[in-house]
């Protein structure tokens, strides 16, 4: 074999393989970002592709990083070190302690270069790592066995002093007796699912996601618009965490085979209660359940901390405190409408106002607040409850999304009746909602007539301040990205992620809103009117001094609140 330049990209195996010619450069760099986009090792993805048998890879990595190889048959079970290593680390590493000798520990990997595992079980153990390689199919089998062996020793490590949980009393009381009834209170379980529930709260996480396949089993939290693994519990209990979740969400136990909905309610204090938002959906291999974290104080953050600038903020306000009209806001899923919609109502919220709301599901729980839940079996979907609005003497409406012309042309014409209407639509900018209402049917001049402002959102991660760093960006490339030459005077400073232990090494902590406010004006009104295009709207909107969301991006760079290549990311239409 003879050896080849590669790129500095490459990284760990891949890069071994290339140099020695099993791979060529560009088909290393293309494995390699794929697996990563995967979220899978890279000798699982070259396994799934069916490049290289896991013996075939076994043999190269133990030659070309010089380090023995190990036939996994051979091994005896009875001298497997029980408990010298923290299951979730060997999980997350996929790695099997096989044979301990004194202060050193023979740690049996299919990826030699995964420096991080043998660093951090030296870390954990204090015992000195030895690697042996091993075939990456084999080890699977022996770490699903040896975790099904430790599944209580797993589930014991919990501290659970600390864990003050409980069931709001009506969510208990259903969770007792059904539990009771279908044999599954299993006490390990209950509080391994208590502390994942916990663990997700204190680290800010939107989501849950517990994901069952054929031979592992995996938890992941969504932190900042992005998925992090931090789990593999044993395969064995995933019917039991299934089973416990739907329990307590007031869910069909028995009935797998088709998609649930629910929600329930954790009391972490006396004052301090956290809703979750629950989802089953059958997989091949068990229910999937992704648990949404619904934490009202969200919308107490105030609406000055979410990322607008003071002009686009006092325009926004302006807009929802008068006596009636509509305001809009737009974006894909998760760009934090519900919260800056929240954000508002709660500004609006006083003992003497009437404030109803109809949303799919209910996701932010504000008192004072008349709030209802889309029930499209019962016939309550989004315009008749708009119509029940309507003989309730409300003062500000809420719609959770125009979907249809039914719902759109109730909105709109509870705007031009005196109520003050907030509602989202899922479209790319501000321009394109006013083309898109036209388009679902309303009459041009009853759009025009009625709203009031639209504001398009995207959520950037912002960078976290204990690690960023200064970066020197060339002018072509902030040129390309949108900044203006008078821009690159050099009054500001751009910088980059680095990561550290308080951003998980993400290096980004938290996010940050760009936005898009677009106010109606009497110019934007005649384009309206003569059915103008989104781009006549956004050309005159930006003649206006409206900035688009490149653009508002592009100024949280300038604030050094986040990276060029996340405005890039989430402003990339």
């Amino acid at each position: 074999m003879v050896a080849v330049t590669v790129s500095a990209n490459l990284t760990g195996l891949c890069r071994a393989m290339v140099t020695q010619g099993l791979l060529s450069p560009e088909e290393g760099e293309n494995l390699q970002n794929q697996s990563r986009s995967s979220n899978e090792s890279f000798i699982a993805h070259l396994l799934r592709t069916r490049r290289f048998r896991a013996d075939q890879i076994a043999a190269f990595a133990s030659v070309n990083f010089g380090i023995p190889l190990f036939n996994l048959d051979a091994l005896d079970p009875t001298v497997i070190p029980k408990g010298a290593v923290d299951p979730k680390l060997l999980a997350k590493h996929r790695v099997l302690p096989i044979a301990q000798r004194g202060n050193r520990l023979f740690v049996a990997l299919s990826d030699p270069s995964n420096l991080k595992a043998l660093d951090d079980i030296k870390f954990q153990t204090s015992l000195a790592t030895e690697p042996i390689v091993v075939e990456d199919d084999k080890l699977g089998r022996w770490l699903e066995s040896y975790g099904e062996a430790t599944e209580e020793s797993i589930l014991k490590t919990i501290d659970t002093e600390d864990l003050n949980l409980e069931f709001s009393d009506d969510d208990a009381q259903y969770a007792s007796d059904t539990a009771a009834a279908a044999d599954i209170d299993d006490a390990p379980v209950v509080k391994y699912l208590q502390k994942m529930l916990l663990d997700a709260i204190n680290s800010g996480a939107s989501d849950i996601h517990f994901e069952p396949y054929e031979k592992s089993y995996r938890i992941r939290y969504r932190l900042d618009g992005s998925l992090y693994e931090v789990a593999q519990p044993p395969l064995a209990i995933k019917d039991k965490i299934a089973s416990r979740i739907k329990v307590i969400s007031k869910l069909d136990i028995s009935e797998k085979r088709v998609p649930q909905d629910g929600r329930m309610k954790l009391m972490l204090s006396r004052s301090k209660a956290i809703d979750f938002r629950v989802s089953t959906l059958p997989t091949l291999y068990g229910e999937k359940i992704v648990m949404r974290i619904l934490d009202a104080t969200s919308a107490t953050v105030g609406i000055e901390n979410l990322g607008y600038e003071p002009d686009q903020l006092k325009i926004l306000l302006e807009a929802v405190q008068r006596p009636y009209g509509m305001v809009l806001v737009t974006g894909p899923t998760g760009s934090g409408k519900t919260v800056s919609l929240y954000s508002c109502l709660n500004i609006l919220n006083k003992p003497g106002v009437n404030i109803s709301t109809v949303e799919d599901p209910v996701e932010i729980q504000l008192a004072g607040i008349n709030q209802v839940n889309v029930n499209d079996k019962a016939g309550l979907d989004f315009a008749s409850a708009m119509k029940a609005f309507l003989r309730q003497d409300p003062d500000i409406i809420m719609v959770g999304e125009i979907r249809d012309h039914e719902t759109g042309d109730i909105a709109i014409k509870a705007a031009q009746t005196g109520h003050m209407v907030l509602s989202t639509l899922h479209t790319n900018d501000a321009p394109a909602t006013l083309t898109r209402l036209v388009n679902m049917g309303i009459p041009s001049y009853n759009v025009a007539a009625s709203v009031n402002l639209i504001t398009a959102q995207r959520l950037a991660r912002r960078l976290c301040p204990s690690c960023k760093k200064p970066v020197e960006i060339p002018p072509e490339a902030l040129l390309n990205a949108g900044f203006s030459e008078a821009e690159l005077d050099g009054s500001w400073q751009a910088y980059k992620p680095v990561g550290c232990s308080a951003c998980k090494d993400t290096g980004y902590k938290g996010r940050v809103g760009v936005y898009q406010v677009m106010p109606v004006t009497e110019e934007l009104t005649r384009l309206i009117l003569k059915n103008a295009s989104t781009m006549d709207i956004a050309e005159q909107a930006q003649r206006e001094g409206v900035l688009n969301l490149r653009q508002a991006g592009l100024l949280k760079v300038k604030q050094g609140l986040t990276s060029l290549e996340e405005v890039l990311s989430v402003t990339n239409e």
